[in-house]
């Protein structure tokens, strides 16, 4: 019995850990520059973006898939965004990957979480790395994700954006929960023993 529990126990925390809210990584998005239409719900304004990668088309990383270079083939960079309805009184985590454009330039990438901001800077050269923001929710609501290259105007070589996800964080009240009902049933299984 006590191996049914602790087995129990092991199965139920990936569960609590985070719960995946919204995930894309543009491998379904058709190739394209000056791309406008995407399978996860995006939308470009103000200018537009390129989907580049695997197979062949501007491949700069070959294996990686597709990927987003924010600054499209118009020469101005567009806002690249997406409405995400969250839970009030959640905290979550947006996770995504960025990369240097590959092209000889600095970039500089705007990102909006909800009411959450912060500029990166990546080289050129910079191979693709996960970045993560949090952000906690006051209602229930639409709140934005958006990613906006603000580096060199008019070059269109901006920086690369795949892998983007929002998980929402269990609240400790769920870990508080979960012990306690696994504690009962130890209690259980024990009286059932003796």
């Amino acid at each position: 019995m006590k191996k049914l529990i602790l087995a129990a126990t092991i199965l139920a925390l990936p569960a609590l850990s985070h719960a995946a809210v919204f995930t894309d990584n543009f491998d379904g998005d058709t190739l394209a520059l000056n791309q406008t239409t995407f399978l996860g719900g995006w939308t470009v304004s103000s200018g537009t973006v390129d989907l580049i990668g695997q197979p062949g088309f501007f491949e700069f990383f070959p294996g990686n898939g597709r990927y987003v270079d924010l600054d499209g083939s118009t020469r101005d960079a567009g806002l690249f965004d997406k409405q995400l309805a969250l839970a009030a009184s959640t905290q979550y985590i947006l996770s995504f990957d960025l990369a240097g454009s590959q092209r000889a330039d600095t970039n500089i990438v705007d990102v909006i979480f909800g009411t959450s901001s912060q500029t990166f800077t990546l080289a050129s050269a910079d191979p693709f790395a996960t970045y993560t923001m949090s952000f906690t929710t006051n209602a229930a609501a639409n709140y934005q994700i958006s990613f906006q290259n603000s580096g060199t105007p008019g070059d269109n070589i901006g920086a690369l954006l795949d892998n983007v996800s929002v998980t929402a964080v269990p609240e400790p009240e769920t870990y508080a929960l979960m012990l306690a009902g696994l504690g009962l049933v130890g209690f259980a299984a024990r009286r059932k023993q003796v």
